[in-house]
Formats: structure tokens, sequence, C-alpha cells
């Protein structure tokens, strides 16, 4: 789901460059005497600005989703290890062939406001994601529900519900989906599928910027480009084991700040590490370190409406091309220190499907020659202006700038063409800028934290025609048949490993087409201050907040 703003993840600004973040220092003004840590502490982490309101149906970003993930239970919750486990479902149960699923929700959950969790907080609110005159990022997630179709149509009155939604009592619901699907189970543990209290309808505008939750914590206070803050909802009935007194996602716009401010005990945990510190952090006695394999994908994205890269001949040759003329070792190696993977895939190295053996996997590959020739064969088609410039267009406050720069020397410097990164102040206004479809003439940074543990969360939202022109995270608008009948076909499958061969037949068209460049695998790495307690990453690359402690 989430677009992530960091080059392995997001950025930040610190407290000595004067941001007057509140409460630079230990924040929580709890630990006791003898050291031992306080069950009342709150914990600062490492965050930016997000890109769009705090609405779960319309972030498609990990700056916004990661403060909701700790403000909203969904349906089901998913352990560090990406496990999903029923949380506010009592029972998830499929008929024969996995068309309808009778959903049973536990009774006693209440939002921050007082009122009670029922069937229709759930019915209402996909009702209102999946509706097109709601404008919802994340609107193609409820695509194979019945009735999508009929909400996508333009004019359709907000508030129509989706005809596969039926309430049978406040305690249960069923889906009618339009084919049947192995992985809705785990879909619905994505941010998009939480539930929504009544008030969000009266306001929306004012509940995006101050939302009535329902999980671990309980939304405190947002304020802009500064902090995110949350406390410890002692009502919480859920599966995550909250071991402090709250959260502050404090808002940073460079890196080597934030990792700096954990050096010196200002900032409690970072989910990431700026270039500058990814050949020491390990070494560093002023932190705890973390390393590990990991989930998150780093690439970019060409249009498919850029000039001589539209999705034929030509362009399926140079963008071939481009991705064989990147050496992603050396990228690798000289700017991140080591820390992440060649890639062989379009999905990460921990997500069950993954592979190394894929047909056109070659296409991911440094081969200078093959790539001179490639981009030769698309000359004879149309020839590339000589004055032209391939861009890449990029957010400055992620830690990107080095990478960027190396890649399009490798580029300039294999293909004998003008290549250069085009840096955006903020990742909010580069997003903004992506959404609204201003890169004409550009490639786009793209970086994908996942949401469920299925390639299908790297694939659909990214890649599906659904989720093109402004329904989804598919920012080329790629449209391809036959890779949108694969995955139905996988999501149709009856088991796990069934539906991760046609996954994988399905990254096979993308290998082919590349409407998007893999660059490499991110580790999982992190960093948390001296005194902080719990601290480990999860599946996702991101800590394991609720069991932070200090």
């Amino acid at each position: 789901m989430m677009k992530s703003p960091k080059l392995t993840i997001v950025a930040a600004s610190a407290c000595a460059l004067s941001l007057a973040l509140a409460g630079c220092g230990s924040t929580s003004g709890q630990e006791n005497k003898s050291g031992a840590s306080s069950a009342d502490a709150i914990v600062s982490a490492y965050g930016c600005e997000p890109a769009k309101p705090l609405i779960p149906s319309n972030t498609g970003e990990s700056c916004g989703g990661n403060p909701l993930d700790m403000m909203f239970s969904k349906l089901v919750r998913f352990d560090k290890d990406g496990k999903a486990h029923n949380e506010i479902a009592k029972d998830i149960k499929p008929n024969a062939d996995m068309t309808q699923y009778k959903i049973t929700i536990q009774d006693g959950w209440k939002f921050s406001d007082g009122t009670p969790v029922t069937a229709q907080s759930f019915t209402k609110a996909w009702s209102w994601g999946a509706n097109a005159t709601n404008g919802q990022l994340d609107a193609s997630f409820f695509d194979n529900i019945q009735g999508y179709d009929d909400v996508q149509k333009p004019g359709t009155p907000s508030d129509t519900q989706l005809s596969g939604l039926k309430v049978v009592d406040d305690h249960t619901f069923t889906v009618d989906l339009k084919a049947p699907s192995s992985t809705f189970p785990i879909l619905i543990g994505y941010t998009a599928y939480a539930p929504l209290p009544e008030v969000f309808y009266k306001d929306t505008t004012a509940f995006g910027e101050k939302p009535v939750t329902v999980g671990p914590y309980t939304f405190q206070s947002w304020e802009h480009n500064k902090s995110i803050k949350m406390v410890k909802n002692k009502s919480y009935k859920g599966n995550a084991k909250v071991k402090n007194g709250g959260l502050e996602f404090r808002i940073y716009t460079d890196l080597d700040a934030g990792y700096a401010d954990i050096q010196a005990g200002n900032l409690d945990v970072i989910d990431s590490i700026p270039t500058s510190a990814q050949k020491t952090f390990q070494s560093d006695s002023n932190v705890q370190a973390y390393n590990e394999p990991g989930s998150v994908t780093q690439g970019f994205t060409i249009p498919t409406f850029m000039d001589h890269f539209k999705m034929d001949q030509e362009g399926k040759l140079r963008r071939q091309a481009i991705s064989m003329s990147i050496d992603r070792k050396q990228v690798i190696d000289k700017v991140l220190g080591g820390l992440g993977m060649q890639p062989t895939d379009f999905t990460a190295p921990t997500i069950p499907g993954y592979s190394k053996n894929l047909k056109g996997a070659d296409a991911l590959k440094y081969n200078p020659k093959k790539a001179k020739e490639l981009w030769a064969q698309a000359d004879a088609i149309s020839k590339w202006p000589a004055d032209q410039t391939f861009k890449l267009a990029y957010n400055s406050d992620g830690g990107a700038k080095d990478s960027y720069d190396a890649i399009a020397n490798s580029i300039k410097n294999t293909l004998g063409i003008k290549a250069e990164g085009q840096p955006v102040p903020t990742f909010s206004e580069f997003r903004n800028n992506v959404a609204g479809r201003k890169y004409r003439d550009a490639a786009l940074r793209s970086s994908w934290q996942p949401d469920y543990p299925s390639p299908e969360n790297y694939l659909k939202p990214l890649y599906a025609s659904s989720a093109a022109d402004g329904h989804g995270s598919n920012d080329g608008d790629y449209k391809n048949p036959a890779f949108d009948d694969l995955l139905g076909q996988a999501s149709q499958a009856k088991s796990v490993d069934e539906a991760n061969k046609i996954y994988q037949k399905s990254e096979e068209v993308l290998l082919s087409d590349l409407p998007a460049i893999p660059l490499y695998y991110a580790n999982a790495k992190g960093a948390a201050a001296k005194n902080v307690g719990g601290f480990t990453m999860n599946w996702k690359n991101l800590p394991v907040y609720e069991e932070l402690t200090k």
C-alpha cells in the first residue's frame, strides 16, 4: 500500500536545526530514578508530513499510513512476522468457492468518542472509500466487491453503498465478491479497510485533521510539519501488547538530523539510516542498531504517457535499455554501504512467492553492451533528441540524492545520453505532484512498503489497470489486460502456493513491459537511542512501536 518517502524510509530535521519541535530531548518525563522503564513513557519516533489528511481510505504513503496503523484496528492484525490474526473480527468464514465471506465482529469494541463499532462501521466505510465521488486514493482496493463498478460511475451519490455488502445484524455482515479470492482474509488487514464512526460522515475534512480512532493508540494532536501525537488507548481490546504510554511521530525533513538526534538521545527510534552513517551505524556505540533483510522495494516508475517510453515497441526497448544501463551493485555497495540486495522480481525476499528464476529477469541485470544495442534499436524507430535529458524525479528530503545521482550517472555513461536527478523539496509535494500527473517528462521515484504479506500487494496496487488514472498507486497509468487477467486467476487460486505461481507469471509480463524499474530490495535497518527497550523491526521494515519502552 504505502509509498515510502525514504530512500530506505522517511526524512527528518533535528532539534539542533531549530525546527521548533515540541519537547526536543527526552519527552516522557516518566523514567524513574532507578532507570527502570515506565509504562507511561511517551516514545518519540522519526516521522514525516503526511501527503493527505488522516483518513484510512485516502492514505497511500507511509508518512500518514504508519500513524494511522497505530490508531486504527482492522478486522485482522498482522504480527511482527506478518502473520494475520483476527482482531476486531471474531470469525471470517468463506463459502465453498470463496465468492462470499460472512464476517462476525467481536462485541465491546468502541471508537475513541465512545460510540460502538458495529457491522455498519465497516460496510459504510468501505462503500464510502470505494465511491468515485469521494475521490479516495485507495478506492481500487475494493474493486472485487460486488457493486464496485456501480459506485465508480460519475455522478454517483457519495453515500451509495456497495451492493455486495449486507448487514445481517450489529455484529455480522456478508461480503459478496465479483470473483473468488483466497487473499481476502489477508487483504482486509490493510489500512483502507478500517472501520469509521458516524461522526466521520458529518465533516470528513475535520475528521482528517483530528480523527476519531479505534486502535492501540488514540489520536491526540497533529501539528503540521512538526508532530503527530497519540496516547495509549486504555480500552483497547486487541492483540498488540502496548508497553508505552504513547507515541510522538516527529516530522523531519533531513535524515541525517534524525540520526543525529538518535545519537544524542533526543529521539527514541528511527526507521532508516542516512547514507552518511550506513557504513558505521552498526558499530556506533551511541545507538542500538538493526539490520536484516527486508520487505521494502526501491525503484522508479516510467509513466506510460512519457514521450519515447509509451507501451509500444520503441518504449519497451528504451525501458529495457534504461534498466540494463544501471549498475545496481555499485549503487548498493558504494552508496548504500551494502545494505540492500539486487532485485530479481517485483516483490521482496521476505514475502512468500518471491522468486530468483523468473523469465525475463535478465532485464534487471547490468549489461552495458545489451543496453546500448536496445537503445540503438529504439533510435531506429524514433530518434532520441540529442538535447533531451532523461530525468529522474525524487523527493530530496528522503536521503535519495546520492543514489539518484549514481543512477543518473550510470545511465548517462552507459547510453551516452543526458541524464540527471530532478529533486523536489518534500515528500508531500512530490507525491501530490505525482498524483496530479504533473510530471510529464520524468521518471518517478517509487518506493513500496507492503501492507499485507502477499505478492498481490506488490503487484495489484502498483500495476493493475484498476489502480491507474488516480484510483490507486499505479502512478504510470500502466494497463495490460494480460497482466490483469493473471492477477484475477491468482486471486481465485485454491491455495497460496498455487496463487504464488500465477503471480510469478504476472511478474514475467511486468519484466517484459517494465512499467517500473526495480533498483534494489532495501534492508530493514534502523536505530534506537541507548535508553530504549524492546527495539526490533517487523515484516514491514518498521519498528514494533507498541513494544518500545524507555
